[in-house]
């Protein structure tokens, strides 16, 4: 063992970061389970990140849920920022690596605004969805100078993102990676056929909100941006009520995906 190991600084990062990824995992096995659930049977609800957390924290010990999922949130951005500035997966200064480093850097904002409405739900003055304050920063955008071209770049952004969302899913790096973290056959397995099913799905609903985001931009109209949710309202209205609890059931496949990363990747 080396002696790197044995510090307990880094060790107590590990941990923190462990949670982190293991806290995503969480909030996106409550959007598929619910959406799925809402699809599938008589209860549940389309939702996004803002609505899992609402869902929660109005459960028996909602609130001390709800203050651990903040703190793993927390725990995430913590990852992602380290991941940003100390290049711990080696992605170095070249564009392709930079690319990269932005897109940790991006993941930690956007977390970092779901623990601001966490924190508003725990204080008791959470209010707006996901899909409404994504629809109040486009609407900002549109009222700029040159508005409707920077909502299309916003919208290209989350194209890219679903891409690679996509290219992620059924690239060999994927596999190589769960390879390096030294698991059994059988987690292998697990983790490969959720990673794919969730990155596919994911990569579906991010592409569907950089539909929406175009629209937006087309037609000068920010109530036709969204979110998740409108993502999963777009899926049933177009596709069915089957389409969409598949979708439901790829994010929760997701979630299972990254709890299980959160204990064998390496970190």
């Amino acid at each position: 063992m080396e002696k790197s190991d044995l510090n307990p600084s880094k060790e107590k990062k590990k941990k923190i970061s462990r949670f982190g990824i293991a806290t995503k995992g969480v909030v996106y096995i409550l959007i598929g389970g619910l959406s799925a659930w809402a699809a599938f049977g008589s209860g549940g609800k389309k939702t996004g990140s803002d609505g899992a957390l609402k869902f929660l924290v109005e459960q028996p010990f909602g609130q001390i849920m709800l203050w651990l999922v903040t703190l793993g949130l927390a725990g995430y951005v913590f990852w992602r920022m380290y991941q940003t500035f100390s290049d711990t997966e080696d992605e170095g200064l070249d564009a392709k690596g930079i690319a990269r480093r932005i897109g940790y850097f991006s993941s930690g904002v956007f977390y970092m605004f779901l623990i601001y409405s966490a924190v508003e739900l725990l204080v008791g003055s959470g209010g707006g969805s996901s899909g409404g304050g994504r629809q109040s920063m486009i609407q900002k955008l549109l009222e700029q100078e040159y508005g409707r071209w920077l909502v299309a770049a916003v919208a290209l952004a989350f194209f890219g993102k679903a891409v690679y969302q996509i290219f992620r899913a059924y690239s060999d790096k994927f596999r190589d990676k769960l390879k390096e973290a030294g698991m059994d056959e059988k987690t292998q397995n697990l983790m490969i056929y959720s990673g794919r099913v969730g990155y596919t799905a994911r990569g579906l609903v991010i592409g569907l909100i950089a539909y929406l985001t175009v629209r937006a931009a087309i037609t000068y109209d920010a109530s036709k941006a969204g979110g998740t949710k409108d993502a999963f309202e777009f899926i049933q209205n177009e596709f069915g009520t089957l389409a969409l609890g598949i979708i439901a059931l790829g994010l929760l496949a997701y979630g299972v995906f990254m709890i299980i990363n959160a204990s064998q990747r390496k970190i």
